[in-house]
């Protein structure tokens, strides 16, 4: 696994670069309406929310248990594809209820976060979080709330988290949705965690080439960075390359916590 990439720089004003950028925008964008659309095919139970699949809570006891953790209009099953590999993998995966589409403001996600896990028992090999863009926020605002003593208490061990906005996103602005507007470089969560550096080297983040949610990007100073040859900002949870690292990311946690 790779420390943060240095990149030779790319002329973004150029048709060729433009074509291709727009051409990852699309399929970007394809992907995300597919997993949208997913949803419809889950077989719903009356009055609850469908139920992840049974072989997600198989897992072998020395491995950490996953929490997943979706993104912003994101229900658990948009992230599928990467609890079936983490499953593969011989990870135990669970999916916290009552989250929703994650609508709610991230320290109160994250509060409602800490209660589930409060309610189970630490797994023999600990937990950690995989999260989504807004989902990986909301991991990281755990992580600092907790603290060491009471991250260690719930078994947590970590955060891996896939195209996150660690700080914000110029183009919230843009947007009239106050939830995505929330992402903004100025808001005061994004900028509180962004000031709470102490847990980033509990962080590995995984980010492709190009995200156009994210100018930014995703790289966090002191966390575990690693590029992923896929661009865009949902097609990376699809990818057999971010599975791996994302298992890989998991195994880094675990043993340093070990």
């Amino acid at each position: 696994m790779s420390r943060l990439c240095q990149h030779e720089p790319v002329d973004a004003r150029s048709p060729a670069d433009l074509l291709r950028r727009a051409g990852w925008w699309i399929a970007d964008y394809l992907y995300a309406g597919g997993r949208q659309l997913a949803v419809l095919g889950l077989p719903w139970l009356p009055g609850r929310v469908a139920l992840e699949p049974a072989s997600w809570r198989a897992g072998r006891d020395n491995l950490p248990e996953v929490v997943l953790i979706p993104g912003v209009y994101e229900h658990w099953s948009f992230l599928r594809p990467l609890g079936d590999a983490l499953t593969a993998a011989g990870h135990r995966v669970v999916v916290v209820h009552g989250l929703g589409a994650n609508l709610l403001d991230i320290p109160e996600t994250a509060r409602r976060l800490d209660r589930a896990l409060a309610r189970c028992a630490v797994p023999p090999a600990g937990r950690v979080l995989v999260a989504h863009s807004k989902g990986g926020l909301v991991g990281k605002s755990l992580l600092v709330t907790l603290g060491d003593a009471a991250a260690t208490e719930r078994g947590l061990i970590g955060l891996v988290a896939v195209s996150t906005p660690f700080a914000g996103s110029k183009l919230a602005r843009l947007f009239l949705d106050p939830r995505i507007r929330d992402f903004s470089p100025r808001n005061r969560t994004i900028v509180q965690l962004g000031g709470s550096q102490g847990v980033n080297g509990d962080i590995v983040s995984i980010f492709g080439p190009f995200d156009p949610h994210i100018p930014e990007g995703s790289a966090l100073p002191g966390a575990t960075n690693v590029e992923v040859p896929v661009a865009g900002h949902f097609r990376p949870l699809g990818a057999a390359s971010t599975h791996r690292a994302v298992v890989e990311g998991i195994a880094l946690l675990a043993h340093r916590a070990g």
